[in-house]
């Protein structure tokens, strides 16, 4: 990517860290308290028939710091299904300040509901801590371990972030190839860049300049939609 998204996303890192400090101390918005939950609540029409079930595993992106939960682009996915009134729930468990580490944690609990479709969007706050990218790996390969073996047919989804050139060439390489491996490594499907179109524009970020504003989030969500809707599709082919 381009020195300048480079620079943003290292600012990401950052602010996703401060989060979770903030996190520790009591909620700093209303939006890093939601977690674990529907992004919408399913309609009637979808309560009668096969209902698609698609986990979002991850940080303050998924969590829509400083938006209300609606804004955040797991509940505008869910528009979207509702919209073509396809049978399909949305779970955010987005957690500002979440690390791979927590995301293996909580998994488990997660995994008490079936799910369908994993959308993995965990990591950015590893490389923040300077965590040996081998680690973020074994984390996130956990994770889609306990999926796989809880619910083998289920399909994954990547959500690819990167890390600054200042971090050194050797970590950058190592940390940007993790996603990618993985994908392969699992027959997973891959976002490349989460936050394609938004990092680094001042004007599709809020204030700290960090963090998506709503029309950002509208972006970030047509990003998961290229790869989330042909994997619906795909599952909806096969609802009798």
């Amino acid at each position: 990517m381009g020195r300048k998204v480079s620079v943003i996303t290292l600012w990401l890192l950052i602010v996703l860290g401060i989060a979770a400090c903030r996190r520790a101390s009591g909620p700093a918005v209303q939006s890093e308290t939601q977690t674990d939950t529907l992004a919408t609540q399913p309609t009637d029409t979808l309560q009668t028939r096969q209902v698609i079930t698609v986990l979002v595993l991850g940080n303050s992106l998924a969590a829509g710091y400083g938006l209300s939960p609606a804004e955040a682009f797991p509940a505008l996915l869910q528009r979207k299904v509702d919209s073509l009134g396809w049978p399909v729930r949305i779970l955010n468990a987005g957690v500002s300040g979440e690390t791979s580490a927590g995301g293996l944690r909580r998994i488990d609990w997660l995994l008490r509901e079936r799910i369908d479709i994993l959308i993995l969007e965990l990591g950015a706050n590893d490389g923040l801590r300077g965590i040996d990218p081998e680690i973020t790996r074994r984390n996130l390969q956990g994770i889609i371990d306990k999926v796989r073996d809880r619910y083998p047919e289920a399909d994954i989804i990547l959500a690819g972030m990167q890390m600054p050139p200042n971090l050194g060439p050797d970590y950058t390489a190592a940390f940007q190839a993790i996603y990618p491996d993985l994908a392969r490594a699992n027959r997973a499907h891959l976002i490349p860049f989460l936050l394609e179109g938004v990092g680094g524009v001042p004007e599709l970020n809020q204030a700290d300049g960090i963090h998506p504003t709503a029309q950002g989030q509208r972006i970030v969500a047509e990003n998961v939609w290229r790869v989330l809707r042909p994997v619906l599709e795909a599952r909806l082919a096969t609802i009798v």
